[in-house]
């Protein structure tokens, strides 16, 4: 099974007739993902990869029916204006591409997201995979290396770098271990969905026996995953992998979302957390394809 989005999912482009817009309608098409319209204001009435293009996501849910996710590619000024109209129009799940987003138009489409019962992914974020179903956003490049690189399975991968996102999911494909969703958060500071919202849906997903978690210093994400763990809302068996091991306190590293304040959101503190309720934390990237099979084998023990 998949979170999030499935082969069933209709899908939006917003920022469809642009440059990003455009190279990615044509793999998400690939892929199989059903992108049943695109929106750019004052170019309605064209095609796109034969995905027809409105001047607004109202207009757009009017000619083709229920849309189900937007996923926006627009300049990062204008992401709050898209974002706000899909909310508006019903959409209930947004994926939001651009990096430096504001952070205040960010806190207004958490805002109208939360009343209207929707929820976003991103921003700064490569989007996500469900294997052999859909993918939204950029993830993969091109869908015959989506293809190649992603395989249909029962371990979910939640992970704060879009490069690494792929590049597990990879190593995993690799070992013969399947994923049933693959998601990047994004690498920014205040997210739609982060690590723990992730996880429970994962948890909620029968399907997804077991989770990979990229994180990094910055934010109190996977410190929050461990509090997950010890209350009992999160239960499968979890390997992480936390980045930045290295920095120094105030240094930034990577993302936007990535510095540290003292001794919150460090290295040390993330890690001395997750081994604390038992997560498995390995010490480097290639060591996760082996304790997912060492746990696989042992038919998802949850000892962790």
């Amino acid at each position: 099974m998949s979170v999030l989005v499935n082969e069933k999912s209709r899908v939006v482009v917003q920022g469809i007739t642009g440059r990003e817009g455009t190279v990615r309608t044509r793999l998400m098409k690939d892929y199989n993902t059903r992108v049943v319209a695109g929106v750019t204001p004052g170019k309605g009435g064209g095609k796109v990869h034969g995905v027809p293009v409105f001047d607004s996501v109202v207009e757009a849910w009017e000619n083709v029916g229920q849309i189900d996710i937007s996923v926006i590619f627009v300049p990062a000024f204008l992401v709050k204006n898209a974002a706000l109209e899909a909310i508006d129009a019903g959409v209930k799940l947004l994926v939001l591409v651009p990096d430096r987003v504001p952070i205040f138009d960010v806190l207004e489409i958490i805002r109208l997201a939360q009343d209207k019962e929707a929820r976003f992914v991103g921003p700064n974020t490569l989007g996500l995979v469900s294997p052999g179903k859909a993918v939204l956003g950029m993830i993969g490049g091109r869908a015959e290396r989506a293809k190649e690189w992603f395989c249909p399975g029962d371990i979910g991968v939640s992970s704060r770098s879009g490069g690494m996102t792929s590049a597990i999911s990879y190593y995993l494909t690799e070992e013969g271990l399947g994923q049933s969703t693959i998601i990047h958060v994004g690498g920014d500071a205040i997210l739609g969905l982060s690590h723990p919202e992730i996880m429970e849906l994962f948890e909620q997903d029968d399907e997804t026996r077991m989770v990979v978690m990229f994180g990094e210093i910055g934010t109190t994400q996977e410190e929050r995953v461990a509090d997950l763990i010890e209350t009992g809302k999160f239960t499968k068996p979890l390997i992480a992998f936390i980045g930045g091991k290295a920095a120094k306190s105030g240094t930034r590293f990577s993302h936007a979302g990535a510095i540290i304040e003292g001794s919150r959101g460090s290295y040390e503190s993330k890690v001395k957390r997750l081994k604390e309720v038992g997560v498995h934390v390995a010490d480097s990237v290639s060591d996760i394809p082996k304790i997912a099979k060492k746990l696989k084998n042992s038919n998802y023990s949850r000892d962790r």
